[in-house]
């Protein structure tokens, strides 16, 4: 029987209702593991490819076949936006087979999530942290609510990997399992996977089952790609400014931007005009810049306002009115956006998008190139690279153009190798064990300690954590008053533990700042971190305001609407870029193709970066001399190598170097002073590298690296461990300087 024929009527209706001809590979493959076997599944396939479609083809089949009594399917998504996308999408499905569907996020109604308390059945939609509240708060009804749980369901798996989110996801799958007396079979969606296999290994802990991962042969598509650079104020690189007709993807703007707009800014303003597109960014503060600045840009060249903005701190009602325009396919508006748009939500027939300088990682370019390329339209994505110009006495390092370095990277990576980040799933979650700890203390009521450890060190995700560290955890809890001992012994939340349980922020594992909510008359506009005094003003929402009033108890700010521009401000963003990328940096450096997506100017930048580097040596030595005692290191290493390298000089070979006043641009390069010669240096390292290091060496003596979210609560041995196991890459830095060695060895010998 084929997976069509096998699929309930009513999915065959829905499908001749599309005017599908044909199953699509994944949706074959998806139907042969859920019809005809027991284990897991991993689906893998490029963006809008039909995963969705694919799992719960045969899900909601086997359902209408077999009602289970409860909830039969949870679908975890991790972004409210993708869920009320999937929800309508689910619904249209459902509705003729009786099958309900309900959404839980902070978002919903009240009134929807008392009547699946009433009625649990069908599929649910939810975020994890909604997840962590049901667990929390009704935690007697889990099993009513879940005791025929069948399915579970993880979209965009690939961005709960690089974080607590994702171990904070399989702890609530296992507790919620363990209290429903379940096993559901688990079921991984995503685009860009660097590391199937261990993917597949993640998403089986704890469930006895192997996970099936099909070979989808995927189907050549084309690109249409192009990087252009400009510098934010005066000349651009090239000698004369480009023309709109240099582009690859031509078209005739009907108007420019204003005299003397910043030029990248500009260059997005004339070419979304008559289109609907996205423009990427990579923080929040960005976002709400670039939205203003397009605006007033309308402003004066008296047009209507086409921007709408969506970022995670803006209110409910202005993301979704974002996402309904952007659905409307008669509306040619564009969207600033972060990385909330960036999964699975279909924004309909877009036309292009734009990505201001380099995101962080592969997985997230194509991300976002893939919310183009829908209904037989081709991918497009259009690079903006901006840097001010250099001075002309600035140092060497700073006249690198390191974003356009990391766009070439990221797109030639994947260009040649289908390169994608592998999934962090080595590290010692530490601030995640403090969270799950109070959660099931929380849900449960008092436990014994040997009760609560064999509750949360069982979980899986904490399978590289000691009994030994778990007993230095519960005692320093004990001693903050997070946990408080019962005179029978057992263990309940204590007074301080209350207080951070009670929080709605607590459901979250995610780093987040302390947030003031800001509203103007009756509308809640969004949040921000740092309210600016009365009189003031601030930007949200692509405009500015002006600040009335703050009330700091109820963490509430009131403004009124004005013209202008200020930079916003939400908290910091760091990145995270893996050693593949900065090594491809490197190679961009050093080979002397041409890439076809670059367009003029940033051609003429590139040339001069590879002429500049080819005279200093750059991209062939590590260690340059700036002239006098100042000196700078290009190690070409990923974030938490280069954390390592930085702390391995100051700690290990300062002293021996006369190396003082380290000063990093990371994870690029580092500059300092030092009294050694070019050999003495790598003589020095050599010797220090091949000494046993133990990572909680590279902590400094006082340092306390509040690098999670609960890490403030934990004992400070235990952040020293977590970070130093978890976070410095002691075996890159040690293979890196190896190398070096290898090379100068290589090169004395010839």
């Amino acid at each position: 029987m084929s997976a069509f024929e096998r699929y309930a009527p009513f999915v065959q209706e829905y499908i001749y209702r599309n005017h599908w001809e044909s199953l699509r590979a994944i949706q074959v493959a998806a139907a042969e593991v859920i019809f005809g076997t027991d284990e897991n599944l991993l689906l893998t396939a490029s963006t809008a490819s039909g995963k969705t479609e694919a799992a719960f083809f045969p899900i909601i089949t086997l359902f209408s076949e077999d009602m289970p009594s409860s909830v039969g399917c949870i679908y975890i998504g991790p972004l409210k936006a993708l869920i009320n996308d999937q929800f309508l999408r689910l619904n249209d499905l459902c509705a003729e087979a009786n099958i309900p569907v309900w959404h839980w996020h902070g978002d919903v109604a009240q009134s929807h999530k008392e009547k699946l308390m009433k009625h649990p059945s069908g599929i649910l939609q939810i975020t994890p942290e909604s997840l962590e509240a049901l667990l929390l708060h009704k935690h007697a009804a889990i099993p009513k609510l879940f005791g025929d749980l069948r399915f579970v369901v993880i979209d965009e798996v690939h961005s709960l990997l690089r974080g607590d989110r994702g171990g904070q996801t399989l702890c609530l799958i296992e507790r919620l399992s363990r209290l429903a007396g379940v096993n559901p079979r688990r079921i991984g969606l995503s685009a860009t996977i660097g590391d199937p296999e261990g993917t597949g290994e993640f998403l089986s802990l704890g469930t006895g089952r192997k996970t099936i991962i099909p070979k989808i042969e995927a189907k050549g598509s084309k690109w249409r790609l192009s990087m252009e650079h400009f510098y934010v104020k005066n000349a651009p690189a090239a000698e004369n400014r480009t023309d709109i007709e240099a582009l690859p993807v031509l078209e005739e703007p009907t108007d420019q931007a204003p005299q003397n707009a910043d030029p990248g800014i500009g260059y997005i303003f004339e070419h979304t005009r008559g289109k609907k597109c996205l423009v990427f960014v990579n923080s929040r503060e960005e976002c709400e810049t670039v939205t203003t600045t397009l605006r007033r840009y309308c402003e004066s060249r008296h047009e209507p306002d086409r921007f709408l903005i969506h970022h995670g701190n803006l209110s409910a009602s202005y993301r979704e009115t974002a996402e309904g325009v952007m659905k409307d396919d008669s509306q040619f508006m564009t969207t600033v956006t972060t990385a909330t748009l960036e999964l699975g939500i279909d924004i309909g027939r877009l036309e292009r998008a734009f990505q201001i300088d380099a995101p962080w990682t592969v997985s997230s370019f194509l991300q976002r190139m893939g919310r183009t390329g829908r209904r037989e339209l081709p991918p497009e994505m259009w690079f903006v690279m901006r840097e001010d110009e250099p001075e002309a006495r600035a140092m060497l390092p700073a006249t690198v153009p390191w974003k356009l370095l990391q766009g070439i990277a990221l797109v030639q990576l994947y260009l040649e190798e289908r390169w994608v980040e592998p999934p962090r799933l080595d590290r010692l979650p530490f601030s995640l064990l403090y969270h799950q700890t109070m959660s099931t203390l929380a849900s449960c009521g008092e436990l014994s300690p040997r009760a609560l450890a064999d509750r949360v060190l069982r979980l899986h995700y904490f399978h590289k954590i000691t009994q030994e560290d778990y007993k230095v955890l519960l005692r320093h809890l004990i001693q903050t008053d997070h946990i408080q001992q019962t005179e029978q012994g057992g263990l309940i939340v204590g007074i301080t533990g209350e207080r951070v349980v009670n929080s709605f922020k607590f459901y979250g594992v995610f780093q987040e700042n302390e947030e003031y909510t800001v509203r103007s008359e009756s509308q809640e506009l969004g949040t921000i971190v740092s309210p600016p005094p009365v009189g003031e003003k601030l930007a949200i929402a692509g405009h500015v305001w002006q600040v009335l009033d703050v009330d700091p108890k109820r963490h509430l700010v009131y403004c009124e609407l004005v013209k202008g521009t200020v930079p916003a401000y939400f908290g910091q963003c760091p990145g995270d870029l893996h050693t593949k990328i900065l090594d491809r940096m490197r190679q961009v450096l050093r080979e002397d193709r041409q890439y076809p997506y670059l367009m003029k100017n940033a051609v003429a930048r590139l040339q001069q970066a590879r002429f500049t580097a080819a005279h200093a040596g750059t991209a062939e030595k590590p260690l340059i001399h700036l002239g006098g005692t100042m000196w700078c290191l290009l190690p070409w290493v990923g974030t938490y190598t280069f954390l390592a390298m930085e702390r391995f000089l100051k700690i290990k070979c300062a002293a021996r170097l006369g190396l003082r006043n380290l000063d990093s641009a990371r994870p690029f390069y580092m500059q300092f002073t030092m009294k050694a010669d070019e050999d003495t240096f790598f003589r020095v390292l050599f010797e220090e590298i091949r000494k046993p290091i133990e990572p909680l060496e590279l902590v400094y003596p006082k340092e306390l690296p509040l690098f999670d979210k609960y890490d403030e609560y934990l004992p400070e041995a235990l952040v020293r461990k977590g970070f130093a196991y978890g976070v410095l890459d002691l075996d890159g830095l040690r293979d890196k300087i190896l190398s070096w060695e290898a090379e100068r060895t290589s090169v004395q010998n010839s």
